[in-house]
C-alpha cells in the first residue's frame, strides 16, 4: 500500500487504508451471511452483474415478494394514518419471525382490512344518501306545506269575496269555479340535492332547457353534508323542480345526473312522509350503530398491526436488501457458490472473518466462506471514521468534494479554522452567547430531537449543532477581542488606558483622550468606542488582520501540498509545485504580512500601499520616509527576482520531467513486471494508477500545468484581497449592532415613556434576532464556506474521490424500494 498507511488510527487526518476483497460463499450459507455483513457494516460490495437487468438475476423473485410484503406494509402505514394511529414505539420483541409466515399473516390482514374498508364504505354510502334524503324530505315537506297553506288562504279569501260581493260591476261567475276539469294540466316534480357552487348554473340551464316551462324552488342547507360519492363535505342545495310533460322530465333527469346532482323520491302526501322521515330516521340509527362497530372492529385490527409494524417493517427491508446484494453477486461455475467483491477498511478484515465464520456455523454449512485480498488498480473509495461531533465538519468538506483516497483532509483543520473565519466576521460576545443558547438547546435535546420529523430548515440546523456550537464559542472569543456586547463596549478585563483630555469630561470625542495607565490587557480599548478615531483605528486593525489570516491560511494550504506530495512519493510536485508556490506567496504577500507586524511593533508611519506599489514599478528608487528596516530595498529586489523565477520554475520543468519518466518507465516496461513487490507498489500507488495504462501527450500535459500556473499567480492576488471579505462583514456587523442599539433602543429610552420604551425594546430585539443573529450568521457562514472551499482548498485538495458506502442495515431508510 502506498504510503505505508496500514494503521487504523489515521482517523480525519487521511482517509482509512482500503483493499479489495473477494468472497467464496457457498450457497446455502450466502443470505445468511450478507445478514451478518449487513450487521458489520464495513464492506462495500461492487455489482458483478452489471451486465444484466433487474430481472434476469438469480433473486428477482425474492426481490418482487418483499416488494410486496412492503406494498402491504405501506398499505397498513396509510390505513393507521388515517385512523389517527400510529406504530408502536416499543415493538414486542420476537427475535425470529420467519419470512414465508409473515407473507401469509400480511396477505390475511391486508384482506381483512380491505373487506372491513368495502363495508365500510359501502355503510357509510347508504348512510349518507339516507341523510340527504332525510333532509331532502324535510326541506320539500317545508315547501309543500307552505304553498298548501297559501293556496287554502287564498280560497277562503275567493269565498269570502263572492259571498259579500253583489254589485252590478262584479262578474256573476269566477271563471276557475267553472273551468273545464278535463282542461287542467297536472304538474310533475323533482326533488334533490345539488352542490351550492353549482345551483346558479343548474337553475339557467333548467330554465333554457324548458324555455321557462317549469317552476324551481330551492333551499340552502345551513351546514356541509357528506356526499354519497366522494365521501367529502360539500355544501348543497335542496331543490324541487316542477314541469309539464315527459319531454321536460327527461330533459331535467339529463340535467340532473350532468351537475351531480343527487334525486330522491317524495311524496305529495303529508301522512306519507311523516312516516317516510320516522323510516329513514330509523334506518339512520341501525346503521350508525353498525358503522360504529365496524370502525372500532378496524381499530383494534390496526392497533394489533402497530405493535408488530416496525419489526415487520424492519424484517422486510433487511430481506430486501438482503437480496439485492445477492443479485451483485456473481455465481462460481460450480453453480455452489457465490462469488463476492467488495471495498473493506483494512481494520476490518478481522471483523468481517469473525462474521464469515459464525455465518457458517449458523447455517450449519460444511464449508466456510474464503476470504482474499485481490490486488487492483482501481482507485479505492474514501472512509473516514467520524462521530457526532466531526461529521458535520466532515459534510462540510464532502459538499465540496469527496476527497482523493488518502489525500490531506481539510475537515481536520476545519473544525478550528471554519467557526473561527466565522467569528472575525461575526465578532459580539452578546450575539456569540445568544447562539451559544439556541445551539444548546439542540445539544441537551439531541436525543428527543434526532427522532423527531422536523422541517428542512431545522433539520439542517439540528445537524451542524456542533459546528454552530464551536461558531459560538469563537465568536465570544472575538467579540471580547473586538470588546463589543450589542455594540456596547466593557471594561471587563480591567480599567481602560485612557481618559479625558477634558478634566469635565464634557465631549471626549472632540476633546481627544490621553493615555494615564498601560495598555487595555485583552482586546480593543473600550474608550476607542465612540470616538473620532474609532472608524479609522478599526478599518485598520481589521483590514491588516485579514490579510494576516489568509496569508497563514493560505500556507497552510500550501504546506498540505507538501504533505500530499510525501505522502504519495511525487517528487516532481514536492520540487515543482510546492517549493515555487511557497516562495511566490511569501515573497509578495508574506512580505506584506512581516510589514504589517513590523509596523505595529515599530508604531511607524510607513505607507504599505506605497512601498507594495512601488516595489514592482520602482523597486530601485530609494523608500525615503516609508523604510522601516535596514536593508529593506535590498530584500524587496531579492523577494522581487525569487517572485519572478518561481513563475517559469512552475511552468516549464514538470512537463519535460513528466515526459522523461514516462519514457523511462515504458522503455523498461517488460523488465519492471518481473518485480513482484515494484509492481504491487505500483498497482497500489493511487497517485499513478489513473496514469499507467494513458498514453502520454506532452501538449496536454504542458497545457494543464500552463493553466494551473496562471491560476495560481492570479489566485495569489485574488485570493488574499478576498479575505478582505473578513475585514468588510466585521465592520458591517458592528455597524448594524451600533445603529440598532443607538437609533432604536437608546433612542425609545429618551422619550421617558413605557410605552414607546417597550415597542423600541420589541423592535430591537426582533432586529436583533431577524438581522444580527439569522441574517448575519447566514452571510458569515457562507463566506467562511467560499473562503475555505476556493481559497484555501485549492491549494492542495482534488476532491475527486467517491465516498464509501458500506452495505450495513443501519443506513436502512423508511423508503427503501
Amino acid at each position: 500500500m502506498a504510503g505505508g498507511g496500514c494503521c487504523p488510527s489515521m482517523d480525519l487526518f487521511r482517509s482509512e487504508p482500503m483493499h479489495l476483497v473477494q468472497l467464496i460463499i457457498p450457497i446455502e450459507s450466502a443470505h445468511r451471511t450478507i445478514s451478518y455483513l449487513g450487521n458489520v457494516g464495513l464492506i462495500q460490495f461492487k455489482d458483478l452483474n452489471a451486465d444484466k437487468s433487474p430481472f434476469q438475476r438469480t433473486y428477482a423473485n425474492q426481490i418482487k415478494r418483499c416488494g410486496e410484503m412492503a406494498r402491504k406494509l405501506r398499505f397498513f402505514k396509510e390505513q393507521m394514518t388515517k385512523a389517527g394511529l400510529s406504530p408502536s414505539a416499543n415493538p414486542t420483541s420476537r427475535p425470529d419471525i420467519d419470512l414465508d409466515d409473515l407473507e401469509i399473516k400480511l396477505g390475511e390482514l391486508e384482506a381483512e382490512l380491505v373487506e372491513i374498508n368495502a363495508n365500510s364504505e359501502k355503510l357509510q354510502r347508504t348512510y349518507n344518501e339516507l341523510m340527504e334524503y332525510k333532509l331532502v324530505l324535510q326541506k320539500a315537506g317545508e315547501f309543500f306545506y307552505s304553498a298548501q297553506s297559501s293556496a287554502t288562504a287564498q280560497q277562503r279569501d275567493l269565498e269570502a269575496r263572492q259571498a259579500g260581493e253583489g254589485s252590478i260591476d262584479s262578474p256573476l261567475l269566477e271563471p276557475e269555479m267553472f273551468m273545464d276539469q278535463s282542461k287542467q294540466v297536472k304538474l310533475g316534480f323533482i326533488s334533490g340535492l345539488v352542490p351550492k357552487e353549482k345551483s346558479i348554473a343548474f337553475e339557467r340551464i333548467l330554465f333554457r332547457a324548458t324555455r321557462g316551462n317549469l317552476y324551481l324552488k330551492q333551499s340552502v342547507i345551513e351546514e356541509p353534508v357528506l356526499d354519497p360519492a366522494s365521501g367529502e363535505k360539500v355544501e348543497k342545495n335542496v331543490f324541487v323542480v316542477f314541469y309539464s310533460g315527459e319531454k321536460a322530465r327527461s330533459k331535467i333527469l339529463k340535467i340532473c345526473e350532468a351537475f351531480g346532482a343527487n334525486r330522491y323520491p317524495f311524496s305529495e302526501d303529508m301522512s306519507k312522509q311523516r312516516q317516510t322521515i320516522e323510516e329513514v330516521s330509523g334506518k339512520l340509527e341501525e346503521l350508525k350503530t353498525t358503522i360504529d362497530v365496524g370502525l372500532m372492529h378496524k381499530d383494534n385490527l390496526l392497533n394489533s398491526i402497530g405493535y408488530q409494524f416496525e419489526q415487520w417493517n424492519l424484517l422486510v427491508r433487511k430481506e430486501k436488501s438482503v437480496y439485492h446484494t445477492l443479485n451483485m453477486l456473481s455465481i462460481d461455475v460450480t453453480k455452489k457458490c457465490l462469488v463476492a467483491e467488495g471495498w473493506s477498511p483494512v481494520f476490518a478484515s478481522n471483523q468481517i472473518q469473525d462474521a464469515l465464520h459464525l455465518a457458517a456455523v449458523d447455517s450449519n454449512s460444511q464449508v466456510g466462506t474464503i476470504f482474499q485480498v485481490l490486488l487492483t488498480r482501481e482507485s479505492p473509495p474514501t472512509y473516514f471514521r467520524t462521530n457526532k461531533f466531526t461529521s458535520s465538519f466532515q459534510e462540510i468538506v464532502d459538499a465540496y468534494g469527496v476527497a482523493k483516497y488518502q489525500e490531506a483532509n481539510p475537515g481536520v483543520y476545519t473544525i478550528i479554522t471554519f467557526p473561527f473565519l466565522f467569528a472575525v466576521m461575526f465578532g459580539d460576545w452578546g450575539h456569540g452567547i445568544c447562539l451559544l443558547l439556541g445551539t444548546l438547546y439542540f445539544i441537551i435535546r439531541e436525543k428527543k430531537l434526532s427522532t423527531q420529523k422536523l422541517g428542512d430548515i431545522l433539520e439542517m440546523t439540528f445537524g451542524g449543532r456542533y459546528v454552530l456550537l464551536m461558531m459560538a464559542l469563537f465568536s465570544i472569543y472575538t467579540g471580547f477581542i473586538y470588546n463589543e456586547f450589542f455594540s456596547v463596549p466593557f471594561n471587563i478585563f480591567g480599567p481602560s488606558a485612557y481618559e479625558c483630555r477634558d478634566p469635565t469630561c464634557s465631549d471626549a470625542s472632540v476633546a481627544g483622550l490621553i493615555k494615564v495607565r498601560d495598555a487595555y490587557p485583552f482586546g480593543v480599548d473600550s474608550q476607542w468606542h465612540g470616538s473620532r478615531t474609532e472608524l479609522p483605528f478599526l478599518n485598520s486593525l481589521k483590514m491588516k488582520m485579514s490579510i494576516l489570516i489568509g496569508v497563514a491560511q493560505m500556507n497552510l494550504g500550501i504546506i498540505l501540498s507538501y504533505f500530499n506530495a510525501q505522502f504519495f512519493g511525487n517528487h516532481l510536485n514536492t520540487w515543482f509545485q510546492f517549493l515555487p508556490q511557497l516562495i511566490f506567496l511569501n515573497a509578495l504577500f508574506g512580505y506584506l504580512s512581516l510589514l504589517i507586524v513590523w509596523k505595529w511593533v515599530s508604531g511607524s508611519k510607513a505607507d504599505l500601499y506605497h512601498i507594495m506599489i512601488y516595489m514592482f514599478l520602482s523597486p530601485t528608487d530609494d523608500l525615503g520616509e516609508n523604510q522601516l528596516f535596514v536593508g529593506q530595498k535590498t530584500l524587496q529586489l531579492v523577494l522581487l527576482l525569487l517572485a519572478l523565477i518561481s513563475v517559469p520554475w512552475m511552468l516549464l520543468p514538470k512537463p519535460f520531467l513528466m515526459k522523461k519518466q514516462y519514457e523511462e518507465r515504458h522503455r523498461g516496461q517488460a523488465y519492471t513486471m518481473l518485480h513482484g513487490a515494484d509492481s504491487e507498489s505500483y498497482d497500489m500507488e493511487p497517485e499513478h494508477g489513473s496514469h499507467g495504462h494513458e498514453e502520454f501527450v506532452f501538449s496536454e500535459v504542458f497545457v494543464h500545468q500552463l493553466i494551473h500556473t496562471i491560476e495560481f499567480v492570479l489566485g495569489a492576488v485574488s485570493n488574499t484581497a478576498s479575505y478582505l471579505r473578513l475585514w468588510a462583514l466585521s465592520l458591517a456587523h458592528s455597524e448594524l449592532s451600533s445603529v440598532f442599539y443607538d437609533k432604536v433602543l437608546v433612542l425609545a429610552w429618551s422619550f421617558n415613556n413605557v410605552i414607546i420604551l417597550i415597542v423600541g425594546i420589541i423592535v430591537f430585539v426582533c432586529a436583533t434576532v431577524g438581522v444580527l443573529l439569522v441574517m448575519e450568521t447566514l452571510s458569515a457562514f457562507l463566506h467562511a464556506l467560499r473562503l475555505h472551499w476556493v481559497e484555501f482548498q485549492n491549494k492542495f485538495y482534488e476532491g475527486d474521490g467517491y465516498k464509501f458506502h458500506p452495505y450495513s442495515f443501519a443506513s436502512l431508510g423508511d423508503d427503501e424500494d
